[in-house]
């Protein structure tokens, strides 16, 4: 694979299968399946005028009870984690994998010296933090979507006085705690949402950065003026008026997540090709394989035009690793079809 490769390439799959786009069940993106209701005629949008974000701070401060000041607005979360390393220009990065990608695209471009922990083996390695480095912890993380308690480790980076980042695309789809509650304790906190993965529009690039009102001040200072378009910003203002859509997200996406971990725990036994599935909070699964490998299982899975992440490009991982999302129930039922005549060819 590219060494950073994402999931979701629905486009370059349809063309290898010479088939339409939306034949093609993609099970490799973890963008939520359930949609808003927006009511917005994009026809009649004003674009003639610069666009004023006001009401999008204002509407995205109250969703998670910070004030206005302390948040910055970025084209999409990829390009806030490229602003934060550029601003930061710290020396040394810590980053406890594996993790989305894009971290360790931006201290190749930024030239940091870079160091990593497996949290799979020992998340509590504190020899390998340096003083003063950047610490980068995805929560949930990802590819396998656990969520850690933080507090342990909080109080050992900021003893060694570092500066963190927390990665929160996925919490959204969890009740879980947010590291926002350590903002008013500690300054040097950087944490990110990700706004398009819980409204399923990966399209529309929104992302959030959450800290100090300090530090946004300095971060806007490099800024550019404007960096969301109308449509941008108004599809996410609307998405975020839909009341229901919350609890909505949450029965979908739970009742499909037991359903998807029933049809792949079938296949958790010594006679067949999972080997461990691994627990998840997040909206999909890491799965680990046997006696087939990612490449093998992609290949197979291709007649029934279904698109999984081979997770062998992230750190700590190999080529028995995949991720599978929760989709819809249609998407689950024609996985489990595959799998089952799959299963019976897996020697």
């Amino acid at each position: 694979m590219n060494k950073f490769q994402h999931g979701g390439d629905v486009n370059s799959f349809a063309k290898q299968l010479k088939c339409k786009e939306k034949e093609i069940i993609d099970l490799s993106s973890n963008i939520n399946f359930v949609k808003p209701k927006i009511n917005i005629d994009f026809n009649k949008l004003d674009i003639k005028a610069y666009p004023k974000y006001e009401k999008l701070y204002k509407i995205i401060s109250k969703q998670y009870s910070v004030k206005a000041s302390e948040i910055e607005l970025f084209n999409g979360g990829s390009n806030a984690i490229f602003t934060i390393f550029r601003h930061l220009n710290l020396k040394d990065c810590l980053i406890y994998s594996p993790a989305y990608l894009e971290y360790k695209k931006a201290v190749d471009i930024f030239s940091y010296k870079l160091k990593k922990i497996n949290r799979f083996k020992n998340i509590y390695e504190e020899k390998k933090i340096k003083e003063n480095s950047l610490v980068v912890f995805v929560n949930p993380s990802t590819p396998d979507g656990r969520y850690y308690n933080l507090e342990h480790l909080m109080k050992t980076w900021i003893s060694k006085n570092c500066t963190i980042f927390i990665d929160e695309s996925f919490l959204d789809f969890t009740q879980k705690e947010s590291a926002i509650k350590y903002l008013k304790s500690y300054d040097k906190l950087y944490i990110l949402k990700s706004m398009t993965k819980i409204y399923s529009s990966a399209g529309i690039r929104i992302g959030t950065i959450i800290s100090s009102k300090e530090n946004i001040k300095n971060i806007r200072k490099k800024e550019a003026m404007w960096k969301l378009s109308s449509f941008d910003m108004n599809y996410l203002i609307e998405a975020m008026k839909d009341k229901n859509f919350e609890q909505e997200s949450t029965n979908k996406n739970s009742k499909n997540k037991r359903l998807l971990f029933k049809l792949l725990s079938k296949y958790l036994t010594e006679q067949s090709f999972i080997e461990k599935i691994y627990k998840s909070d997040a909206n999909f699964f890491l799965v680990k394989l046997k006696k087939i490998d990612a490449k093998e299982l992609q290949t197979k899975l291709l007649k029934y035009k279904i698109l999984i992440r081979d997770c062998s490009n992230f750190d700590f991982l190999n080529s028995s690793f995949i991720r599978i999302a929760v989709k819809n129930k249609n998407s689950i039922k024609i996985l489990k079809k595959a799998f089952k005549e799959i299963d019976k060819n897996v020697y």
